[in-house]
């Protein structure tokens, strides 16, 4: 119990004797101040003691840690936060023989602060005046509307930043970019696709693919442990360079609305060369076209190496011959029915021209002439259903597995039903259609004896494996055929001397949107292989409506627009891929005697 300030008792006897009774209470409140402080002194003094121990922690870590700040090498700080850091750092991208195709470039971006502005108004014109595409009306609303941030330009050109920085606008600042450069131009642009910015941040920005292999490898080009390690591609800069230099001057010349050329390795599938015309330069990608009447093939953008699905006329006829011969039912030297033209049903199979090459045709002279009648009673002795899986077989049923985003949308385009009479044309190569890349690796397939190859953008290191297709024998005789097209047949403006070029050619009529076929537009194409006595590359040249005008009227066929357009591809590349020219043997009746 507590002890009372002023007990009675105490206070009647100080009375009684004269004393003060206040200093009774005085005294007892001393006495229990006294007992307070003895009892929380203790506390006091641990509390003061874990204090001190507290600050002497602190200051212990931090000296701690300014130690090893001081022994540590410098580094940026990285946002931990997650989805917060911006990987902007791309892998090259370099051709066969590692010249560079793709590379970065550091740039810088124009973002504005309105409320730090000095002259929206004048700041606006000035900035129009440096970017033709930006109208300073524009500008100045989005200057003066309230808001705080807006981006300006995602690139500028060295000139352009020093000529913003001349306006001195305190309210426009720059942030440094890292953009995607294309050295070369135009040059395979169609393979490399092109990039856009993906995550922004002030400070940096995502460079992502948007085409092309930039898309279809973009993983990889983005992945941080493989940004020092360039992407190789199968292509060859000077191969390629030459292919679109020929393409485009075919083109010109006979007056052709676009066209497509593929350069294949038989052994690797490497694709040495792929090109496409119209094209576009990925450092201006343009913008795709959108309007109703527009056909994607007008668009520079579209690749009719990959992307254009045509029939593509009598290149086909050969794969009917080998077939043939692969299963024992023909040989080159075997008799077929030629007599044109050929009734089967309410259908009549007509020869170019209302030509007549029968009544019998051995396989080669079918192939050298390229008769429709004889491709089709060699396509009867087949059948349907071992035709459609010989096509299958050679990849004409499914996208190509090239390494670009437009590949998987270029499917063929296959018959639903599959009577004799679509046997018939698909042996001479109407009614059914493939892209140039697909006939480049069928092509390839027989020129390598036999095995098909699936075709890459992306440098091997030897011989790839694939499956095999035909025998070595029946393969090697249906090059000799190929051969005898150049040498004795409908493409004999292909040859070119010492080089043993061996192919077929195609000309089908372009369909319409509407049903049925153009009689005066066609799409032209030589698939074509050399050297003949030890294939090495595949050339495929596909042109889009040509006409050769030189004469007294035009001339359409492959023969006189796909086939020289290729020899002289053929006649430029072939020094450049190391292939030796074959030298004709001197015989006796040309030397001449000489003498001093």
């Amino acid at each position: 119990m507590r002890t009372p300030l002023r007990p009675l008792a105490r206070i009647l006897e100080a009375r009684q004797n004269g004393e003060n009774p206040d200093l009774i209470e005085r005294e007892n409140l001393e006495r229990r101040h006294e007992v307070i402080r003895d009892k929380s002194q203790p506390r006091a003094s641990a509390r003061l003691g874990l204090l001190a121990l507290a600050f002497g922690c602190a200051y212990l870590t931090i000296g701690v840690r300014m130690g090893h700040l001081a022994a540590s090498e410098p580094v940026e700080p990285v946002a931990s936060a997650p989805g917060a850091e911006i990987v902007a750092q791309r892998a090259d991208i370099t051709d066969r023989n590692g010249r560079i195709l793709a590379t970065n470039m550091t740039t810088s971006a124009l973002y504005a602060h309105p409320k730090d502005m000095v002259d929206p108004k004048g700041s606006a014109r000035k900035l129009a005046e440096i970017f033709p595409d930006l109208k300073a009306e524009d500008l100045e609303r989005r200057f003066t509307d309230g808001r705080r941030f807006l981006w300006v330009r995602k690139v500028l050109s060295p000139e352009q930043m020093q000529a913003v920085h001349e306006i001195g606008d305190p309210g426009l600042l720059f942030g440094p970019r890292e953009m995607r450069l294309y050295p070369n131009g135009t040059l395979a642009a169609h393979v490399l696709g092109g990039y856009s910015f993906g995550a922004e941040g002030v400070h940096s920005a995502e460079v992502i693919g948007t085409a092309g292999i930039e898309k279809a490898m973009d993983a990889r080009l983005r992945d941080p442990a493989q940004a020092g390690q360039p992407l190789e591609l199968s292509l060859d800069l000077t191969v390629q360079a030459t292919v679109e230099e020929v393409l485009s001057a075919g083109i010109s010349m006979l007056n052709a609305r676009g066209g497509a050329a593929i350069v294949m390795d038989v052994r690797t599938g490497e694709i040495v060369a792929l090109a496409s015309a119209p094209t576009f330069d990925p450092n201006d990608r343009p913008v795709p076209l959108v309007g109703k009447d527009d056909e994607p093939s007008d668009s520079p953008l579209f690749n009719r190496a990959v992307q254009g699905v045509y029939e593509l006329g009598s290149a086909f006829k050969i794969f009917a011959a080998a077939q043939a011969m692969e299963l024992g039912l023909v040989t080159p030297e075997t008799l077929v029915d030629a007599n044109a033209p050929m009734t089967w049903g309410k259908h009549r199979i007509k020869e170019f021209e209302g030509k007549n090459y029968g009544p019998m045709l051995s396989v080669r002279k079918v192939i050298e002439k390229s008769s429709n009648v004889g491709t089709a009673h060699i396509a009867l002795m087949i059948g349907p259903q071992r035709q459609q899986a010989f096509l299958k077989s050679l990849g004409f049923f499914d996208p190509t597995p090239v390494e670009l985003i437009e590949a998987p949308g270029a499917r063929p385009l296959i018959p639903r039903r599959w009577p004799e009479i679509v046997t018939i044309t698909t042996s001479y190569g109407h009614g059914m259609s493939a892209s140039p890349l697909h006939l480049a690796a069928a092509y390839a397939a027989i020129a390598n004896g036999g095995i098909y190859i699936k075709p890459t953008l992306l440098k091997q290191k030897g011989p790839a494996s694939g499956i095999r297709v035909m025998s070595e024998k029946v393969a090697k005789e249906s090059v000799s055929m190929l051969r005898s097209v150049v040498t004795h047949g409908t493409a004999s403006l292909g040859e070119v001397k010492g080089y043993e070029v061996a192919g077929k050619t195609g000309t089908a009529d372009k369909p319409k949107k509407s049903g049925g076929y153009y009689k005066d537009k066609v799409i032209n194409t030589f698939a074509s292989t050399f050297p003949a006595s030890n294939p090495r590359y595949v050339v495929i040249v596909t042109l889009d409506e040509p006409a050769d005008t030189s004469g007294p009227r035009p001339l359409r066929t492959a023969g006189w627009t796909s086939v020289p357009v290729t020899a002289e591809m053929i006649r430029r590349i072939a020094p450049l891929l190391d292939v030796r020219p074959i030298v004709e043997p001197i015989t006796g009746a040309a030397l001449t005697a000489a003498a001093n």
